[in-house]
């Protein structure tokens, strides 16, 4: 059994001068030797090793990784068909399933840019993408297929994720609302129609490609894609494996989406490119998670606060379930204490937190397996170099002062796409070394683990999942009875944060929270829409014109912890 820590370790106030004794785990390097190789390299390498070993478990359905890698090549034979060449972008729009790995590796096989989106997204914003990216084609999920041409996708191979799947080998329940077959428009395919094409050749790919961008948000509500390069997602891809200690026998559940930084690295690529197995859910469902790692002897689970909670707190929860798990990762939000110690006493497994962003490809801060502590973002990863500086003169300051955190190392992206200004804000000088600044405020203690203590960026964190409150105002503007808005984070115990949006009405209109929020669930994703309504008269503003809402956010704070 690990040993559990205190969660508020001690902060002391050092001087400048003063040594820091850095943990580092014994035995491991601290920097690793990347491969010169893309992203389709690591699969045609796996197929190679285990041919006939299972890639991927989806819902009763075997994929193996020669099934895996000639329905890749295939699937780039029939988008080289349709004009894709090295260097375009290619949306990926699915949930979870092995249709999602195989359009991945379709375009890097061509050497094009995977933009990976989430299924819950609106047509309207599904748009945005499209045309910021400039995307060529996509593959999408039969489910979003009409929402896909109404955001004004060309080019869709439509992939019914649940194709081949087996109700009778599942064992549990199958997300029979993904089991969809649209009219298609002339020109699009089915994914099945898609792979009766001749593979295509390899495109030659270096390190220094672009291999993928996710989107991330900010102060603007304009959401920026994230350039990132081969090279940086093969350092977290490789320092994903080395820090668990993974092995080609590993099993791992796939509960976060792929599309999400953490999910795409921890529970996709990583597992793929040490040869494992990845067992697969499209949707979470927490018994099914459960019955999934007894059944399918899961060694390696990495996933979010909120569903160690869930999981935790169903009526049949059995911590005997969980005994083959020798390594429990999770990231977006921090763990409560006592859930994290529950957990500790009946299983003996200490939950890992790690820490990074969309800008660091997943991961760049993690805790040691067996000094773990509650609460911390960990210690920086294979050659990361964090440090936490001042926010008015940029200095470095000494362990358990607070400022921001910056960082740099290979999984840093190159730069937000199309937005030279906003990639120049996001990084600074320091010793002559380009850091990326976090726009998360933290410090580090003695042994050289990070803590967060808040934020520089106006965000809500939603179960990990980032909501940017300048791009749900924005929307809510739209509202016809809306004159202003103002979103705020507050504490939620399931979710950790969730959205407050505080209403200014126009003269003579009305609206419910009811009708407000059904409206905004046809405009955003689901998981961006508040969920608390508060309507006032006007909203607080400073010298600048500008909403005060740090004020009112801490005062909600306040008041919902018992301190107004």
């Amino acid at each position: 059994m690990t040993h559990h820590r205190p969660l508020h370790p001690p902060r002391p106030v050092a001087p400048a001068t003063r040594s820091v004794g850095h943990y580092w785990p014994p035995g491991k390097p601290h920097n690793l030797t990347l491969p010169q190789t893309g992203l389709m390299h690591n699969l045609r390498v796996s197929a190679e090793r285990y041919p006939d070993k299972a890639a991927m478990w989806f819902y009763g359905r075997e994929l193996s990784y020669r099934e895996l890698r000639d329905s890749a090549e295939r699937l780039a034979g029939h988008l080289t068909a349709q004009g894709v060449v090295k260097g375009d972008r290619v949306a990926v729009w699915l949930q979870n399933s092995p249709a999602w790995a195989v359009a991945a590796h379709a375009a890097w096989h061509l050497g094009a840019v995977v933009v990976p989106l989430a299924p819950m997204l609106q047509a309207r914003e599904f748009g945005f993408f499209l045309q910021d990216a400039g995307i060529r084609a996509g593959v999408v999920g039969a489910e979003l297929y009409e929402k896909a041409k109404a955001g004004g996708l060309a080019h869709a191979v439509v992939a019914n994720v649940m194709a081949g799947t087996d109700p009778a080998r599942a064992g549990i329940p199958l997300p029979t609302e993904l089991d969809v077959t649209p009219g298609l428009q002339a020109g699009d395919v089915t994914l099945e129609q898609a792979l009766e094409a001749a593979p295509a050749p390899a495109a030659e790919v270096t390190p220094d490609d672009l291999a993928v961008m996710p989107y991330t948000s900010g102060t603007t509500g304009l959401p920026k894609g994230c350039m990132h390069t081969h090279r940086n997602v093969q350092a977290n891809v490789f320092g994903a494996g080395a820090w668990v200690d993974g092995t080609v026998e590993d099993v791992f559940l796939a509960s976060l989406p792929f599309f999400h930084v953490t999910g795409f690295i921890n529970s996709l690529l990583a597992p793929l490119n040490g040869g494992g197995t990845i067992v697969a859910m499209a949707r979470w469902d927490r018994d099914a998670a459960r019955e999934l790692i007894r059944d399918h002897g899961v060694t390696l689970w990495t996933n979010t606060a909120t569903m160690v909670i869930d999981l935790m707190a169903s009526p049949n929860f059995d911590p005997a379930d969980l005994g083959s798990l020798r390594s429990v990762t999770g990231g977006g939000a921090s763990l409560p204490a006592a859930i994290g110690q529950r957990l500790l006493d009946l299983t003996g497994i200490t939950f890992a937190e790690g820490y990074g962003l969309t800008e660091t490809m997943a991961q760049s801060h993690s805790n040691p397996k067996g000094r773990q502590k509650l609460q911390c973002l960990g210690v920086p990863l294979f050659g990361v170099d964090a440090r936490v500086v001042d926010l008015d003169s940029g200095q470095e300051l000494p362990p358990g002062e607070v400022g921001e955190i910056v960082m740099r190392g290979e999984q840093v992206m190159q730069g937000y796409w199309n937005r030279p200004e906003a990639t120049e804000e996001a990084f600074m000088q320091l010793g002559g070394q380009r850091f990326f600044r976090s726009g998360d405020l933290g410090y580090m203690d003695e042994e050289g683990y990070f803590f967060f203590t808040d934020r520089l960026k106006r965000m809500v964190n939603v179960s990990g999942m980032k909501v940017w409150p300048a791009e749900v105002e924005n929307t809510l503007h739209g509202h016809p009875a809306v004159q202003e808005a103002c979103v705020i984070s507050v504490p939620d115990d399931r979710t950790g944060e969730r959205a407050r949006a505080l209403i200014v009405l126009k003269p003579g209109q009305q609206a419910t929270a009811g009708e407000i929020e059904a409206w905004a669930r046809t405009q955003m994703a689901t998981y961006k829409v508040p969920r608390d309504y508060v309507f006032v008269e006007s909203l607080p503003r400073g010298a600048t014109g500008k909403v005060a809402w740090r004020p009112l956010q801490e005062q909600a704070r306040a008041a919902l912890e018992g301190r107004a």
